[in-house]
């Protein structure tokens, strides 16, 4: 999401005759980067707006909004309550159940996301979330759901007025946006570009244009093999014929440090350029270590009337249509994706911030921020949980927040300050994946009631790793602890202890591989970075003993570097932020 424009030579073949284009302009990606799988995107006057996928985390379903396509503020979440679906959270036992690839639209003035949620015995849940304020999370409405046994439910008005969902395996329904009620039976419209033999038809979207209704579907399953393919009609339910040039956008077979690049989704700029975004994993056609998981890539389309959309191929370095100065005249209070943190959590106004996320629905009371700081309840489960067990499994509630990693190489640190009463207890800082991959440095009070340093890392087939250790001496009888994470290369992350403002980061504990986090039970999602209080079992029904309770303070996320290419990255400053 770094960004630099510049005024230069026509610099790309199928761009170079356009006719709003009298000069292109270069872009980084990701635009979103860190954790945005299956982007959706639209844009109401000259403000774009895009939904991504959270499967089980909380508050779930970030819209960002953009007036330059590459300062993106999150504008809200449209799943922010519990009572918006009350329980389902709760009863989602798979980390990569909940709310799958939500499509975003506009229409009459108001805002639609549509979206399933996996995960629960009795079947997905197909829901509408609805809203005429992008910018608040409470006036998006309770959802409307529907039935439905697929996945990546799309959007679309027709001009006669009638709404339609297309689902995986690209089958067509109408819906009644006001009963959920759907057309039986549905259509089958295309079985992809190979036939019978296309694996895993998705992520659809119907555009209008040109006489021609225009399916965009997702092809391959989402590992290496993803690709956008394309087929036209000129009736919404077919017959389509397929491009012959298809696939219009992959990765598959190249060398490219982005690999996975599909589900994608189409826009227009003010002046009638089109655009895509699309998810993308920046791992290199190994697909072996990628922590941040599946970004959001842009890349510029040409479509011309009556022909089929071209799409440039998704590399880290872009030039296309002329962009916008870099703008922040976006509505709203909540930060931007790429902007670093600092919170005291100390203040009277202090809050716990808007893209700071949940593993599921918190418990109520487990994160409230007071004038020590922010207070984490421990919750009986720890990180990994025991999932057989209801109260152990993490299923209700871990004590667990966190931020996406959004940088390849960054540094977070916080102040901890936490002196329990019982063994077992603990809290601290954590990468954190999935409840089956993560890598955690916390403070724990030993059986003879001194307090030691717990190292844990777990992840992607790897020996589980804990090892033990004394404060260093001049934190010994500290009330307070600085606890580090540390990405010092695309592959390695430190957790260390102690260090100053002034630049001495403390003490390296414990170093792990970031494939610990990368794919395995999180293939779909991608890492988080933040803090945790756990009894480790420890108490009865869903409640710890008392006198657990940890404190954290000033909360620092710095960026330091994006790699663009296997070789090649841009200082975090890079970005002008006007």
């Amino acid at each position: 999401m770094r960004f630099t424009t510049f005024l230069s030579a026509l610099g790309l073949t199928s761009l170079s005759t356009a006719r709003h284009a009298p000069a292109n302009s270069t872009f980084l990606n990701p635009v979103l980067p860190g954790w945005h799988s299956d982007p959706s995107c639209t844009r109401v006057d000259d403000t774009y707006y895009c939904a991504t996928s959270t499967f089980i985390a909380f508050p779930g379903l970030p819209v960002y909004a953009s007036k330059d396509l590459i300062n993106w503020r999150l504008a809200s979440h449209a799943w922010s309550r519990d009572s918006q679906l009350p329980g389902v959270s709760w009863n989602t036992w798979g980390q990569q159940d909940g709310m799958f690839a939500p499509t975003l639209r506009h229409h009459d003035g108001e805002f639609f996301l549509i979206c399933e949620y996996l995960g629960q015995s009795s079947g997905s849940i197909g829901v509408v979330f609805r809203t005429r304020d992008p910018f608040d999370d409470d006036a998006w409405s309770d959802p409307v759901r529907f039935e439905t046994d697929k996945i990546d439910p799309d959007l679309f008005w027709d001009d006669d007025g009638k709404v339609y969902v297309a689902t995986q395996g690209i089958i067509l329904q109408e819906i009644d946006l006001e009963t959920g009620e759907m057309s039986q039976p549905p259509v089958q419209l295309w079985n992809g570009s190979k036939g019978a033999d296309t694996v895993w038809p998705e992520g659809p979207h119907i555009y209008k244009k040109d006489g021609w209704y225009y399916l965009l579907i997702a092809e391959g399953g989402t590992a290496t093999n993803h690709a956008v393919t394309i087929a036209r009609a000129p009736a919404i339910d077919g017959p389509y014929e397929q491009y012959a040039a298809n696939p219009i956008l992959t990765n598959l077979g190249t060398s490219e440090y982005f690999q996975t690049v599909g589900h994608a989704d189409l826009f227009t700029d003010t002046q009638g350029n089109w655009w895509g975004l699309a998810l993308a994993t920046r791992s290199g056609p190994e697909w072996d270590i990628y922590p941040m998981g599946r970004e959001a890539v842009m890349f510029p389309v040409t479509w011309e009337e009556g022909a089929w959309p071209v799409c440039e191929p998704v590399r880290g370095r872009m030039s296309g249509w002329h962009l916008r100065p870099p703008s922040r005249d976006v509505p709203g209070d909540k930060p931007f994706n790429a902007d670093p943190d600092f919170y005291a959590f100390t203040g009277e106004d202090a809050r716990i911030p808007a893209h700071f996320m949940h593993w599921r629905v918190p418990r109520e009371g487990s994160f409230t921020t007071t004038p020590r700081g922010l207070r984490v309840v421990p919750s009986r489960a720890n990180l990994t949980g025991q999932i057989e067990h209801d109260n152990l499994s993490g299923r209700r509630g871990l004590s667990f927040v966190g931020r996406r990693q959004t940088d390849t190489i960054f540094r977070f640190s916080v102040d901890l300050t936490f002196d329990p009463d019982d063994a077992n207890q603990e809290a601290g800082v954590t990468m954190f994946l999935t409840q089956y991959a993560h890598v955690d440095l916390a403070v724990q009070r030993t059986g003879s009631g001194a307090r030691q340093l717990r190292f844990h890392a777990v992840g992607n087939g790897a020996p589980e790793l804990t090892e033990l250790s004394d404060l260093p001496d001049d934190l010994a009888g500290a009330e307070t602890v600085r606890l580090w994470v540390r990405a010092v290369s695309p592959t390695l992350f430190e957790l260390a202890v102690g260090g100053t403002e002034d630049g001495d980061e403390g003490v390296v504990v414990g170093s792990a591989s970031a494939k610990l986090l990368s794919g395995g039970t999180g293939s779909f999602v991608g890492s988080l970075v933040g803090v945790y209080a756990t009894c480790n079992g420890n108490g009865d029904g869903e409640e710890c003993p008392d006198g657990g309770d940890a404190y954290f303070t000033n909360w620092r996320y710095t960026p330091i570097a994006q790699f663009i290419s296997a070789n090649e990255s841009v200082p975090a400053d890079v970005h002008p932020r006007p």
